[in-house]
């Protein structure tokens, strides 16, 4: 898709009109982008008007310049139109409505892009050059906040003028220009493979930063420039016409070195300026591997090739995939010369895919994630034919640099976090004390709670107290408050180090508000404590208390010790007799003690569901009906004198089948409530057999009553705490009865 054809030129004043200008560009344009790209030149033209830069240059003459590289890039009509808008937010009378309604949000977006992106100089700036991983961070970002990778590639172009401007800026203001250039936008030429802008930044910057060793680099290429180019004419006809009396149909060109790439090879191979063997260079493409080596052959038949300067990337590609031959002869008059041979594919793949060697190049370690990332962009760029430019897009906007966001502290410094990471991650990113005493937080200026979920190029600012303590509400899950194990971690370490009957006495409020939630009753403590590696019922009270047990877990463990496995007898003819266990044969859900096969069926009036606390009640003609212990109808029945017809029964815990409960949510109402409860429903696997809705208007308030069918007590519970975190539910927990 993108492909630099031609000079990437300037544009001279007598070329500000529009007609001369379309002419002049790159790519056809049809009646559509004619008229994108006259309107937005009208609406530049209108509020620009002569208004001038701080390096003098009018911004109608810097915005057509970029907006001409842009087009040199075979991008599309918006995102010129975008280039020659993209200084409109400096303007005091800028509005991004009005910008949106004429030209629709991709325009409008890529315009905003390019600003939002303005904020990376400043952050290179405070963060300082010499500090490598700050500044591959700031890369990272750069990529990252440009949700359209069309905003990139318009930045670049911004920056390529900048650069080509540079001398009207002052000394100071002309190196930071130029060491940003150099550690953050070549790179990313480089990485997005438009090469002609990465050499063009490289050169210009290097002018700046290192003038000295610019000037006798280039003056040693001058000197010998016409010789030069005279010989690689001569050599490069020699070889094509060695290669077609061959008989291999093969296409010869010369490579150019610029001076950037020049000093950086004599800097890793610590080689003299005469040393280089690819000062002169060839670049051999045929179309089969085949063809590779029989023009490898054709060379070395030529000229004699100099030891130790072969390298086969065909047989043995690099890590990245870069595939080709590299070799260095002794050519005519004695003067070494480097060739490289690949096929056509080889070069796409080299010049514009996933076998971009960018890290041979710029010399830096492993990041396999975000490579892989760089790698797809590519391989996207490189394409054109089978997908079109819209797609793209909107695969670059749904899947690049989804899994990690990139946020700046007031100092500017950069940190990553996972995606749906909060303000309260990025202070126990910052330290573990700053996270306890963590009250609040700014996001760009503004507070925002604490479960904010934190975007690409967000600015956080920490609001704490003196001293402070973490909540173990940060601890729930569902609540929303932790993404990142590090700072669940801490808070979890910090409860451990309290005062231990603290601890006990938070625990048992805890325990007691989750039997609560879930409507469970009258059970064993001691025998729930001695299932967990704490064993006594204090030490169990206080792992709940310093947050090293969680809601879920206690579900887990309910549904352990009131669904317990039935014991197998010892021979297949069980004794009968007071005390012993037999299952039923009416209901393979629960067992009934001490008598034969009975029929069984769940009580409608209190809704048991495996885990909950039961006991069984001899109809008269119906069986066994199953009751919770805690159930109004058994105490009726109780002073009724039916004592006798009561009988132990138990869950089995292999049953498969689902038990309806009756659950209520509290909420301050809006729209797309019950969708949103119904549709988590849903995925977790829990059928809605009723809902209804009681709404009070005056204090903006819905009761959403519902009977779901579930599993257990697990499955109700992990609902519960998934419900009680959706936006505006209050409480989630077991209607009374249900």
């Amino acid at each position: 898709m993108v492909q630099v054809t031609g000079e990437l030129g300037d544009i001279s004043e007598a070329e500000l009109n529009f007609p001369q200008w379309l002419e002049r560009l790159p790519v056809s344009v049809d009646a559509a982008d004619t008229d994108v790209l006259a309107r937005a030149w009208e609406s530049a033209r209108s509020v620009y008007g002569e208004a001038a830069r701080s390096s003098g240059e009018a911004y109608m003459t810097h915005a057509v310049t970029v907006a001409t590289v842009v087009a040199g890039l075979r991008l599309d009509a918006e995102t010129v139109a975008a280039a020659l808008l993209h200084d409109l937010p400096v303007f005091p009378d800028y509005d991004p409505e009005v910008l949106q309604r004429r030209f629709g949000e991709e325009v409008a977006g890529l315009v905003e892009g390019a600003a939002r992106i303005g904020v990376i100089g400043e952050l290179h700036q405070r963060s300082g050059a010499a500090h490598e991983d700050r500044t591959e961070a700031l890369r990272k970002m750069l990529l990252a906040m440009a949700r359209d990778i069309r905003v990139v590639f318009l930045v670049l172009s911004e920056r390529l003028h900048d650069m080509r401007m540079v001398r009207y800026r002052d000394a100071e203001g002309q190196l930071a220009l130029a060491r940003e250039t150099l550690d953050l936008y070549a790179p990313l030429a480089n990485r997005l493979g438009i090469w002609q802008l990465k050499w063009e930044l490289e050169d210009r910057a290097f002018a700046i930063t290192e003038p000295t060793t610019y000037k006798r680099i280039a003056r040693l290429l001058a000197e010998k420039r016409v010789d030069r180019e005279r010989y690689i004419g001569a050599v490069r006809d020699q070889l094509q016409e060695a290669l077609e009396s061959a008989g291999i149909d093969a296409e010869v060109k010369g490579r150019p070195k610029h001076i950037y790439s020049i000093w950086r090879k004599m800097q890793r191979k610590a080689l003299s300026f005469e040393e280089l063997f690819d000062i002169r260079a060839l670049r051999v493409m045929v179309e089969t591997v085949p063809q590779c080596y029989a023009a490898l052959g054709v060379v070395h038949a030529l000229w004699q090739p100099i030891p130790r300067e072969f390298d086969d990337y065909i047989a043995t590609p690099k890590e990245n995939n870069y595939q080709s031959l590299h070799t260095a002869v002794v050519g005519p008059e004695g003067k070494n010369v480097e060739i490289q041979i690949r096929t056509r594919e080889m070069h796409q793949r080299a010049e514009l895919g996933i076998a971009a060697h960018w890290r041979y190049k710029e010399g830096r370690g492993e990041d396999p994630g975000f490579d892989n990332k760089i790698a797809w962009i590519r391989q996207l760029l490189e394409g054109g034919s089978e997908e079109g430019g819209e797609d793209l897009i909107d695969r670059f906007k749904a899947e690049v640099f989804e899994d990690r966001v990139y946020v700046i502290t007031p100092r500017g410094d950069v940190f990553d976090l996972p995606q749906g990471a909060t303000p309260l991650d990025f202070a126990y990113r910052l330290h573990s004390q700053l996270g306890h005493r963590c009250r609040g937080a700014k996001v760009n200026g503004r507070i925002v709670p604490l479960t904010y979920q934190l975007r690409n190029g967000d600015q956080v600012e920490i609001l704490s107290t003196r001293s402070g303590q973490p909540s173990r509400d940060w601890l729930n899950p569902s609540l929303g408050y932790l993404v990142t194990p590090k700072a669940r971690a801490s808070v979890r370490s910090w409860f451990r180090q309290q005062d231990f009957e603290q601890n006990v006495a938070d625990g048992r409020a805890i325990l007691e508000r989750e039997l609560n939630r879930l409507g469970v009753q009258d059970v064993p403590l001691e025998r729930i404590a001695a299932r967990t590696r704490y064993g006594r019922l204090e030490e169990f009270f206080a792992a709940l208390g310093r947050g090293d047990m969680t809601g879920g877990q206690i579900a887990g463990l309910l549904d352990r010790e009131l669904l317990p496995r039935p014991e197998r007898p010892a021979s297949s003819e069980p004794r009968r007799g007071a005390g012993t266990a037999e299952r039923s044969g009416g209901d393979d859900d629960v067992t009934i003690y001490g008598v034969g096969n009975l029929l069984t069926r769940m009580a409608g009036c209190c809704q048991p569901t495996p885990g909950d606390p039961i006991m069984g009640f001899i109809t008269r003609g119906h069986g066994v009906t199953i009751h919770r212990r805690d159930c109004p109808s058994l105490e009726r029945l109780q002073r009724e004198e039916e004592a006798g017809r009561f009988i132990e029964v138990s869950w089995n815990q292999d049953t498969e089948r689902r038990y309806p409960v009756d659950i209520r949510v509290e909420a301050y109402d809006r729209e797309g409530l019950l969708r949103d409860i119904t549709t988590l429903l849903s995925n977790e696997d829990v059928r809605v057999d009723g809902v209804n809705t009681r709404t009070d208007r005056d204090a903006q308030k819905a009761v959403v009553s519902l009977t779901v069918a579930v599993r257990g007590l697990g499955q109700l519970a992990r609902v519960l705490d998934r419900v009680a975190g959706l936006r505006n539910v209050v409480d989630a927990r077991r209607a009374p009865g249900g």
